[in-house]
């Protein structure tokens, strides 16, 4: 039996397919996995790599940069004003960010907007599968 899963931003279904698996990571909650019959769920996201195990065993990758995840039934929605599939990263611009990024934080580590562009270039680069480790921010 599989789940109905979609991203949806406030303008467009941006992925729609069914899978086994959901994983994620909540604000204050950290990683968490919804597979099919999960309870009821409504959880905010932080910036991160949500994956999807798709009916067919393949699993999709996506850069999320927040928003929040609803489980009801057979459906987990991940509803984002911006989320990428890891084929559509550009690799060397978020290389790129992140290194402007990193020169940010060492001039001001406790800028806000600088913590949140870090984050979002170890997301995507994370979930393009460069290796980044994105639990240390």
């Amino acid at each position: 039996m599989t789940m109905q899963i979609e991203f949806v931003s406030p303008e467009d279904v941006l992925y729609s397919g069914e899978g086994d698996q959901v994983v994620a990571r909540t604000r204050g909650g950290g990683e968490i996995a919804f597979l099919t019959g999960h309870e009821p769920f409504i959880g905010s996201l932080v910036p991160c790599e949500v994956r999807v195990t798709e009916a067919s065993g393949s699993v999709a990758r996506f850069a999320v940069r927040g928003g929040f995840v609803s489980v009801a039934g057979p459906r987990v929605t991940v509803l984002s004003d911006y989320a990428i599939p890891a084929t559509d990263i550009d690799v060397a611009a978020a290389r790129s960010d992140l290194t402007a990024a990193q020169a940010a934080e060492q001039a001001d580590p406790n800028d806000p907007e600088v913590r949140m562009a870090l984050q979002w270039a170890e997301v995507r680069l994370a979930a393009a599968g460069e290796g980044v480790d994105t639990a240390t921010h």
